[in-house]
């Protein structure tokens, strides 16, 4: 059930939404705005998508960390880290511009990825090794997968919900979930149980990934997951035979998140230490660009959804890149806050 925040810190951020929150008050960002999680700021920054300007921010609890839109697209869900110890996701109500009261994820801790498959939100709670699925409306935890993995990471769901996958950075494997369908044995003789006794299990596959692959992209047609690791090697699975995957030197260390362009040409690859967005080509599978944009490395992308452009969050220098996705260049700089990280679109 969501939880309820504390005298203190309700007051806290009631002066903080005063303060931030008067930014473009009521305004609607008509083309879609880019979401940006703060670190530093404790603060989720709404930016419009089509000027680029800050129209606004709101407070998300301590060490927040990745962000997801609801399905009643008005709320915003947020994970409260504590490298694995925190129990807690933010929520904010996007349109009035204000926080709401957070949601309980206890006895599971350390909430991290978040994915968004239908009416149900799926998280990572690393310090429980599990992924756990949570209805957004109630705030009611559904069910909890058990990873038996160190650090598990970040979350992905297929089209048809039949499908997830979740990295292992600690572990250094990936986990792929797949829902079956169990039906009671009969006994000869015995009447047939009745349909109410079918039930859904999800069987899982563990594929090494590499050390510290924590970031991972699958394919626009789901056919292919793409992962990063230390090393700077690439792993590609193949989502329909999870037992065929293939490693390679893709000279990409410290690799942190990845991302498909909308057409699967290209994937974006982010390095915890490197000064640019590697541009890797998913046909040929090597390196096609790497586009200057930041100085201390980079974090999580967002592209939006005409495929024009690519938000890169630059934690350590404090601004996320704009690169322009026809020229494969950078174009600007969005000043969201201290430290940004997770990214979402939100289209009203």
């Amino acid at each position: 059930m969501f939880g309820v925040m504390t005298r203190k810190a309700l007051v806290v951020a009631v002066l903080f939404a005063m303060c931030v929150g008067k930014v473009a008050s009521g305004q609607t960002p008509r083309h879609g705005a880019l979401l940006v999680v703060t670190k530093q700021t404790h603060a989720l920054t709404i930016v419009d998508g089509e000027t680029l300007k800050v129209l606004g921010q709101v407070p998300i609890g301590e060490d927040p960390h990745e962000v997801v839109v609801a399905p009643d697209n008005r709320t915003a869900f947020v994970s409260n880290y504590g490298e694995g110890t925190l129990h807690t996701l933010a929520r904010v109500d996007l349109v009035a511009r204000k926080p709401l009261a957070p949601v309980d994820i206890s006895p599971l801790v350390g909430a991290h990825g978040l994915y968004l498959e239908g009416n149900s939100l799926w998280f990572t709670a690393e310090g429980s090794e599990s992924v756990g699925t949570l209805d957004p409306a109630s705030g009611r935890i559904t069910s909890v997968l058990g990873t038996g993995q160190l650090k598990t990471h970040l979350v992905w769901v297929s089209r048809d919900g039949a499908t997830a996958l979740a990295s292992n950075a600690g572990s250094g494997t990936a986990v792929l979930y797949r829902r079956v369908e169990v039906r009671p044995s009969v006994v000869r003789g015995a009447p047939e149980p009745p349909a109410s006794y079918t039930h859904f299990v999800w069987e899982p596959v563990y594929i090494p990934t590499g050390e510290g692959a924590e970031g991972f992209a699958v394919s626009p047609d789901e056919h292919e997951a793409w992962f990063g690791d230390a090393q700077g090697r690439l792993t590609i699975i193949d989502l329909q035979h999870p037992e065929t995957h293939t490693t390679f030197p893709a000279e990409i260390p410290g690799a942190n998140r990845l991302r498909f362009t909308p057409d699967g040409r290209f994937v974006l690859i982010t390095t915890h230490t490197g000064k640019d967005l590697v541009v890797f080509d998913a046909k040929a599978r090597k390196v096609f660009k790497r586009v200057p944009i930041e100085e201390r490395g980079a974090s999580n992308i967002q592209i939006e959804p005409n495929g024009q452009r690519a938000f890169v969050a630059c934690p350590r220098d404090h601004y996320v890149a704009v690169v322009d996705l026809a020229t494969l260049t950078m174009t600007g700089r969005i000043d969201a806050g201290r430290e940004p990280d997770g990214l979402a679109w939100w289209q009203p």
